[in-house]
């Protein structure tokens, strides 16, 4: 099977030994190890690891930095003290204008009000009412594709997350609504690539061509989103069961509800982050199996086993075990979230030594996913590894493909289901073969996306299992 790996960078030569700091590699003045960062963000974050162990400092532009990996002090960070590690401005100041204050980027008292107010759509019954759309919809996309067709399923998954997050969050089934953001997506993304790579902020005022595409983007998204509040405050919204529907009718201990602005935020942060990981979760497991005609013959047996030619369910769920080992597998491999970034608000103690105010925190679940003392044979995509109760064994913070503690995905449940649900739909119809000859490279933004897309070849349900 083919995997993929980031480059390898030249050796890595350690800076003069500090006892104040941990080891790192050297950098050059000014700006520090900012460039080797961003040639190969994934292989430098590897290798330092692997060379200076699991606290490992940079300097990015003058900004101090630590790459943490292990699971006590990852926990101390993300839950024994999250009070003290705010999201990190190095990373989300590029990008304040696409998030605002959702919750993906919001702090304190905001954050956990807005997170409150957000969670029960994302509870329960509630969350089973998604499933009959999500498989209608899958259902719909795979009715429109033809065996021996070579198609790029992480665009395919991109489009098909995408109709999944306007009709739960929103109830919106327009086709150009869909159409407009699936364009606005895809600038924002690139955009944002572009400005992780930067050691500075430009602001976005600047007129460069990626800054206009940016904008404008927004816009689309915002203008889309407004409409459907003004919708929703001039028809009614109480008792309808859509995200922006019950985020407008929830309300806090003191009977008030969240402001335009506010709504506009969440809704946006769903719509871009909450479809992405969905989809990028997908698009992966479809290069694995693409490649692995065991794993697909497997699939496909339990999937046949478990609903005899049905359409799924949610309540399906617990009998497709290796259905979501695929998932969890694809994301062990290549996590959607590939870095996770805080930033300390005061000094605190990591492994004997001290850190001061404003130091970044980079906890990576690729390097962690990567980590042979968790994963044997980390390299190679196994599902079956998580049938025996790996994910109880495993040290809490050893996978994190949702992140962890309080800040959790508050979607994490709802993405689980709806990739269970997808793969099963989409496997009852066809199975896949990975095109070698359309490689696939990695491409690191907020999210870890395929650069060239996932080519693969339709076959037949009854050819699915013949090897590749």
């Amino acid at each position: 099977m083919t995997q993929l790996s980031p480059q390898v960078s030249p050796t890595l030569l350690p800076r003069r030994p500090q006892p104040s700091r941990p080891p790192g590699p050297r950098g050059i003045p000014l700006l520090g190890n900012s460039l080797q960062f961003g040639r190969d963000e994934l292989g430098f974050l590897t290798q330092t690891q692997r060379i200076f162990g699991d606290l490992v400092s940079y300097d990015l532009a003058g900004w101090p930095s630590v790459l943490v990996n292990r699971s006590d002090d990852i926990e101390k960070i993300l839950v024994k003290d999250h009070q003290n590690f705010i999201k990190n401005r190095v990373i989300w100041r590029h990008v304040t204008a696409v998030f605002g204050k959702g919750l993906l980027t919001a702090e304190g008292e905001l954050w956990q009000r807005n997170r409150r107010l957000a969670a029960p759509a994302f509870a329960g019954q509630q969350l089973q009412g998604y499933g009959p759309d999500i498989v209608a919809l899958a259902r719909s996309a795979a009715g429109g594709w033809k065996a021996s067709e070579i198609r790029d399923m992480h665009a395919e998954m991109m489009a098909l997350t995408l109709r999944i997050a306007a009709k739960a969050f929103m109830n919106s089934e327009v086709e150009q609504d869909i159409a407009d953001m699936d364009h606005a997506v895809h600038d924002l993304t690139v955009e944002i690539a572009s400005r992780f790579k930067r050691p500075v902020v430009i602001p976005d005022w600047v007129p460069l061509p990626g800054h206009i595409r940016y904008r404008r983007a927004i816009a689309t998204g915002e203008r889309i989103i407004a409409r459907m509040i003004d919708e929703r405050r001039a028809h009614g919204y109480h008792g309808r069961q859509d995200f922006l529907s019950r985020l407008m009718a929830a309300k806090d201990e003191s009977e008030q509800g969240m402001s335009d602005s506010q709504l506009r935020d969440e809704t946006l942060t769903l719509l871009l982050a909450g479809h992405e990981t969905t989809a990028l979760a997908l698009s992966w497991s479809f290069y694995l199996i693409g490649q692995d005609a065991e794993v697909a013959q497997r699939l496909a047996a339990e999937i046949d086993e478990a609903l005899g030619g049905r359409d799924a369910t949610a309540e399906d769920l617990p009998h497709l075990k290796f259905t979501e080992s695929v998932v969890l597998e694809a994301m062990r491999l290549y996590p959607p979230a590939w870095a996770i970034g805080r930033e300390s608000t005061g000094p605190f103690h990591l492994g004997g030594y001290e850190f001061g105010p404003g130091t970044t925190i980079f906890i990576s679940p690729w390097v962690l996913h990567r980590d042979p003392r968790h994963f044997e044979d980390p390299e190679t995509f196994r599902p079956e590894r998580w049938l025996d109760g790996l994910a109880r064994r495993l040290p809490r913070f050893a996978y994190m493909p949702f992140g962890g503690g309080p800040r959790i995905c508050i979607g994490q449940r709802f993405a689980m289901m709806e990739a269970i649900l997808v793969l099963a739909t989409i496997v009852q119809h066809f199975g896949v073969e990975w095109q070698r000859d359309r490689p696939t490279t990695l491409f690191p933004s907020i999210t870890l996306r395929p650069r060239d897309g996932v080519w693969v070849k339709l076959l037949p349900k009854e050819a699915a299992s013949r090897p590749h």
